[in-house]
């Protein structure tokens, strides 16, 4: 009898340990009930099409949860004081909960992550696309992770393009001597040192009061940054060399991420790829009538030839040759090599 009891005890606390173990494996990973109201920072402003792929991406999270999980969007880098650097530490931290930024931003933080700004990495957007969805693609991911960043896929900034008030740009020793604003990274940098321009960082608002006064000659930017700033104003030339290409990152903090249940991470999930998508093809279709516009309001573009390309591209070398060992050989190779 008394052995029965004992077995009868011993099946019940197995039982009731398996309950409670069930229990605390739910809790852990977050419940399908759990409510959220999340922050999301975006760089640019609200008539952007990451804004407008941001708001999208909101939406259909929020219906999808029945209203459980809702996002606040801040455009212009509200939440940072206007510093996407800083947004992106926030991000990191869990201080923001989502944000759209550039890689640019990110090489920051990690100098790995500027292997995608490489010089004439990408030749046109179906290698973009090829080589993001790729290998390459999901070892950018683990970075990402790695400080503290759950990546939900890559949206468009698009390739850099060259302008300025000089003349048309067609060699590298067009180049030679040109005061050309560039991002605040020192790979932007080394690289347009090497080619003998005349480089200088300065916060985007002071462009184009510096352009209009000669005090650069030039910079480079999307053809979106560069339209929509109205740079053909004090800008009469455009070189179409795709020199370097911007990619977004779609970026939850890892461990907001990790808390959620199953099926609202898939849901997040989906909702980021639907809204990513949308993002580069309005990306696209926008840059195609804003390069039309641009010409209609006098600005010469040039489309250099693959000769003279290849002739940028051996005046870059010494820029690989520099940074391989920053961003890491396998990491390079993942995106130069063909599938």
């Amino acid at each position: 009898m008394k052995n029965k009891k004992r077995f009868l005890f011993i099946f019940v606390s197995v039982i009731f340990s398996l309950i409670l173990s069930g229990c605390g494996s739910e809790s852990s990973a977050g419940s399908s009930n759990d409510k959220h109201n999340l922050k999301m920072s975006v760089t640019v402003s609200d008539s952007s099409t990451w804004y407008k792929a941001a708001e999208k991406f909101a939406e259909e999270v929020e219906a999808e949860t029945d209203g459980r999980i809702t996002i606040d969007i801040f455009a212009n880098e509200q939440l940072s004081g206007g510093d996407s650097g800083k947004a992106v530490e926030s991000l990191a931290k869990g201080t923001i909960d989502l944000t759209y930024n550039s890689t640019i931003i990110y090489s920051i933080l990690n100098e790995k992550l500027g292997v995608l700004s490489a010089p004439f990495l990408f030749s046109d957007l179906d290698e973009v696309d090829e080589k993001l969805n790729g290998p390459g693609g999901e070892e950018i991911k683990k970075i990402l992770r790695d400080f503290g960043v759950e990546p939900l896929g890559f949206g468009q900034n698009g390739f850099r393009q060259l302008t300025n008030s000089t003349k048309e740009i067609t060699s590298p020793d067009d180049l030679a001597g040109l005061k050309v604003r560039i991002p605040g990274i020192k790979m932007y940098t080394d690289l347009w040192t090497e080619f003998g321009a005349n480089p200088s960082t300065m916060t985007f608002s002071e462009v184009f009061t510096s352009l209009q006064s000669g005090t650069i000659d030039g910079q480079e930017n999307p053809i979106d940054v560069i339209h929509s700033s109205k740079l053909n104003e004090v800008q009469d030339y455009m070189t179409m060399w795709n020199y370097s290409y911007d990619p977004l990152v779609l970026g939850m903090n890892k461990k907001l991420f990790d808390s959620l249940s199953e099926s609202d991470q898939e849901i997040i999930q989906t909702a980021a790829a639907n809204a990513n998508e949308f993002q580069i093809a309005e990306a696209r279709k926008l840059e195609e009538e804003q390069i039309k516009s641009l010409e209609e309001a006098g600005m010469q573009l040039y489309y250099p030839s693959e000769e003279e390309i290849n002739q940028f591209k051996e005046a870059a070398q010494p820029i690989y040759d520099q940074y391989e060992s920053i961003w890491g050989e396998d990491l390079l190779k993942a995106f130069q090599e063909n599938e």
